[in-house]
């Protein structure tokens, strides 16, 4: 059966809840923009995925529109400015996170001016564009699933060669009670969402497109429908399906729709459909054919503890207190707070927190709003939990094994098909919290993962280290041996160890050089024959004046005793007398002593 034959027949998905909407608390009124509160809060991670690259500094001065982040990674999105001022801070700072921690964040002070950066050239006629290049224009403005998960929308538009994707189904069953957002959206802007749809036809290269709208949305169903007619757009869909929670689910979605089931830890485009969220539609429409970044969104504050619940269209980065306040403030009943709807949604530990990308709904619960606070008692074994699974689970036996930190049990049991819709702990009897015990199971199984990464990593560089150093040490005993079958070879050729033979040499020049020192020294010696004397030759006799040989004879005779003075000192004698008698005959001196 093809998808075209599948979409003219509904479906239905195992268990799921019949809940009370209360969506007429905040959509009875238009949607309606609110004034910058004092300074915006940026978390730099508001995705699935790896977080950008920070790309200013504390104290610079940015305009609206200007990206704050670069995205890093496949996985990843950018951050833009919701709107001029200066970034006052960087650092971490409580965000909306069932742990209550702190995260990376921007700290943004409106100047009120709204000088906005040149926006992107957009693309009109994006029919004749390269898919790559829609991909990469959606990637650049930033635009994540609004439907709640944030995952980077250019990611899904890329599904790879591998799967062949032939539909795209758009979610419009907003299913949560109180959540209305997505409601105000199809009605005030089918156009950008009929827009962005066909947008993403041509990037996915789809043929057929569906729309899914629950049947208590009949306002929103009429705009997109006429949205539809005025564009004859062929191959697209507009489709009622009953409101049952959670039929928002994507994979809730599909299988009412197309009768497909997505299988176990896979993704819809395994089975050839990618499924998208209306205000992603609307989100894409603004980046592609207007070169808008996503810096707001719509947003619904509702429940009896606000004064004037309605939806809002906020700027990304705007503290939960200051939606309060435009909505009229807190009433007496609000007791609290929570992000998101009563089925999914976590409460906030206080109103500073910012809105986010994903962020749908702020919802100030009244006391009579709640769930009844009562202990948990022992679980009956009822089934009552495995009737209502949407996803088919078996809740109980999940819940005895995440109790009993038994991790690799949950894990057989497919505790990663749950979606955390908590139809399973409404209907307990017992009143156990079962959605948070898989959220424990879920959060210690990742943390066992990436310990399990850190060690493999750990193994893997000991493991290449070890290798490095058995190759070098393979590699120096390879240069030994060459250098041993050298020495042999050469020993072979004259049958003289070459070092033996250099030994020998060296230690005959030393002796023929202690040889030579000691004959210099004899020679210098007083007293030794003249053939015994070593050295150069001695200098010729020097020749004797008569005046100076009448001087010597005259100076002989005095000294009888020096007759028999030496050869060597006589003639050192000799040489004195002449020079002196030189000198005398230069100076006219008579000789005299």
């Amino acid at each position: 059966m093809s998808i075209a034959q599948t979409l003219s027949r509904l479906w239905t998905f195992h268990g799921g809840l019949p809940l009370s909407g209360h969506k007429s608390l905040a959509n009875r009124e238009p949607a309606r923009p609110i004034p910058l509160p004092e300074r915006l809060i940026l978390p730099l991670q508001q995705h699935i995925g790896t977080a950008g690259k920070l790309l200013v500094q504390q104290g610079e001065r940015v305009l609206k529109g200007q990206p704050l982040t670069r995205p890093e990674g496949y996985i990843s999105a950018a951050l833009h400015a919701p709107t001029s001022g200066t970034i006052a801070a960087i650092g971490d700072h409580p965000i909306a996170h069932p742990s209550g921690l702190k995260a990376p964040c921007l700290i943004l002070e409106p100047d009120g001016q709204e000088q906005a950066v040149e926006p992107l050239s957009p693309l009109a006629d994006y029919r004749a564009a390269d898919p790559g290049l829609i991909r990469r224009r959606v990637r650049e403005a930033g635009v994540v699933g609004l439907g709640g998960a944030a995952f980077p929308t250019a990611v899904k538009l890329n599904p790879g060669p591998s799967q062949k994707v032939g539909l795209l189904v758009l979610n419009g069953a907003e299913c949560e009670p109180y959540i209305t957002c997505d409601d105000l959206l199809m009605r005030e802007r089918a156009r950008e969402i009929v827009g962005g749809l066909l947008i993403m036809i041509h990037a996915l290269q789809v043929r057929e497109a569906i729309i899914g709208v629950e049947d208590n949305k009949p306002e929103a169903r009429q705009a997109l429908a006429e949205a539809l007619e005025g564009i004859r757009a062929e191959g697209v869909r507009l489709q009622t399906v009953p409101t049952i929670y959670p039929a928002g689910g994507e994979k809730q979605l599909i299988k009412v729709l197309t009768g497909r089931e997505v299988p176990a830890h896979g993704i819809p485009a395994e089975i050839g459909i990618v499924c998208q969220n209306v205000g992603t539609a609307a989100a894409v429409y603004r980046a592609v054919l207007e070169g808008q970044p996503l810096i707001s969104r719509y947003l619904t504050v509702t429940g009896q503890g606000v004064s004037h619940p309605g939806v809002l269209e906020v700027p990304i980065g705007t503290p939960v207190a200051h939606l309060v306040e435009q909505c009229g403030g807190y009433t007496d009943k609000a007791v609290r707070l929570v992000m998101g709807g009563p089925m999914m949604g976590f409460a906030l530990g206080n109103d500073q927190v910012p809105v986010v990308k994903g962020s749908n709904c702020i919802w100030v619960a009244a006391r009579e709003e709640l769930a009844p606070d009562v202990p948990s008692l022992p679980c009956i074994r009822c089934g009552a939990c495995v009737e209502a699974c949407p996803a088919s689970l078996l809740p109980q036996q999940l819940y005895w094994y995440a109790k009993a930190k038994d991790f690799d049990k949950t894990q057989d049991y497919n505790l990663f098909d749950c979606i955390e819709c908590g139809c399973c702990s409404a209907v307990c009897p017992s009143h156990l919290p079962l959605v948070q015990y898989y959220r424990f199971a879920k959060t210690e199984i990742w943390a066992q993962e990436r310990d399990r990464r850190k060690a493999d990593l750990a193994r893997q560089r000991f493991e290449a280290r070890q290798e490095r150093l058995e190759r070098e040490k393979a590699e120096k005993a390879e240069k030994l041996a060459k250098k041993k079958a050298a020495v042999k070879k050469d020993q072979a050729g004259d049958g003289q160890d070459p070092k033996k033979a250099a030994i020998e040499a060296a230690l005959a020049r030393a002796k023929a050089r202690k040889a030579e020192a000691q004959a210099v020294e004899k020679a210098g010696e007083p007293g030794q024959p003249e053939e015994a004397m070593a050295g150069p030759p001695r200098p010729a006799e020097p020749v004797v004046l008569p005046e100076q040989q009448r001087l010597l004879e005259a100076a002989q005779g005095k000294r009888p005793e020096q007759q028999k003075i030496p050869a060597a000192k006589a003639n050192h004698r000799t040489e004195a007398a002449a020079t002196q008698g030189d000198a005398a005959a230069s100076t006219g001196d008579k000789g005299e002593d």
